[in-house]
């Protein structure tokens, strides 16, 4: 996958906007960064839950990889472009936005159960 791809498929998801953090191109939804964009790295920093981090980079260990230190605890996670293929990076910026997005719109366009 490619810079681009993470560009395309971010700004598909409701109300997300490209801004800037460290230089670094990212994706916010309700002012909070839902991920970013290391381009020279070939790498996206997302934000997950720590129980979908656990299982995302347990079934995928050559894709994700969580960050070291304290930001590991908080979710945050390393996906390899280079690894990812377009449902994998769809998923994994899906469950970014459903993490950081504000609940009443994850409730807005999550269909009803």
């Amino acid at each position: 996958m490619l810079p681009d791809d993470v560009r395309a498929l971010a700004r598909l998801l409701p109300e997300v906007i490209e801004g800037a953090h460290r230089g670094h191109p990212d994706f916010r939804v309700g002012g909070k960064i839902l991920a970013t964009l290391w381009t020279e790295e070939d790498r996206v920093v997302v934000k997950l839950t720590p129980e979908w981090q656990a299982l995302m980079t347990e079934a995928q260990p050559d894709v994700f990889e969580p960050i070291a230190g304290s930001w590991d605890a908080r979710g945050w996670t390393n996906v390899d472009l280079n690894s990812a293929d377009e449902d994998t990076l769809r998923h994994a910026l899906l469950s970014a936005w459903r993490t950081v997005a504000p609940r009443r719109l994850v409730a807005a366009f999550e269909p009803s159960a």
